[in-house]
């Protein structure tokens, strides 16, 4: 399982992301300290570093230059929104550098991007008595092969990786059909009944007033 490392300050904010990381399928260790960070980081072996800047003990940017050597992806997550802290960032070799408030699924997005950089994706993910083979684009339910169109694999994949975690319409629209998001479209609704049909998701792939849809596991 992936394992991420959750450092900033703000309880609030760690629990949170917290939350929402392993409703989507990762493990996590989270701390409000940036000596207690770089403790973690020592004892134990992490596949990303999501790393706040203002932390007492030591700064995200001192806890970056640290752990350098140990090679482990870093995006950084910070109010402090100018370029300069972004640069700064950047140049110290974070992967990526997002700005608070940031939307959940932004977040997660984020993540996926990084760790399919490092290779550090599931190659499988499961669901039930689905199972999706992601290297190959092959879906099996029950070990029987399941013939998906590539946007309803693309939607699937979607859902898996962000079990539990409501999606808003217009972002399930855009990362799979890549274009703007028209309020009396049916293709994403269309798209998600054939899913239930095909993979017997009907009670699982769940509607969510007024947002989207939501993988529950």
């Amino acid at each position: 399982m992936i394992k991420i490392l959750i450092v900033d300050d703000e309880k609030p904010i760690c629990d949170l992301i917290d939350m929402n990381l392993t409703a989507a399928g990762y493990s996590c260790v989270a701390v409000q300290d940036g000596l207690a960070a770089i403790d973690e980081v020592e004892k134990n072996t992490f596949d990303l570093i999501l790393l706040d800047i203002m932390l007492p003990g030591a700064s995200g940017y001192d806890v970056m230059e640290y752990i350098k050597p140990f090679k482990v992806p870093v995006i950084f997550i910070s109010a402090k929104h100018e370029v300069k802290d972004r640069v700064k960032g950047l140049k110290l070799g974070a992967d990526d550098y997002l700005i608070k408030p940031f939307d959940v699924t932004e977040l997660l997005a984020r993540v996926e991007a990084v760790l399919r950089r490092y290779n550090k994706t599931e190659k499988k993910l499961v669901i039930g008595d689905v199972e999706i083979d992601i290297e190959a684009r092959r879906v099996m339910r029950g070990g029987s092969p399941v013939a998906l169109t590539s946007k309803e694999f693309d939607l699937l994949l979607l859902f898996a990786e962000n079990k539990n975690v409501a999606l808003f319409r217009e972002n399930l629209y855009e990362r799979v059909w890549d274009d703007e998001y028209y309020a009396n479209s049916r293709t994403l609704d269309l798209h998600v009944q054939r899913l239930r049909k095909k993979l017997g998701l009907e009670k699982n792939l769940v509607a969510v007033y007024k947002i989207g849809y939501r993988l529950e596991v």
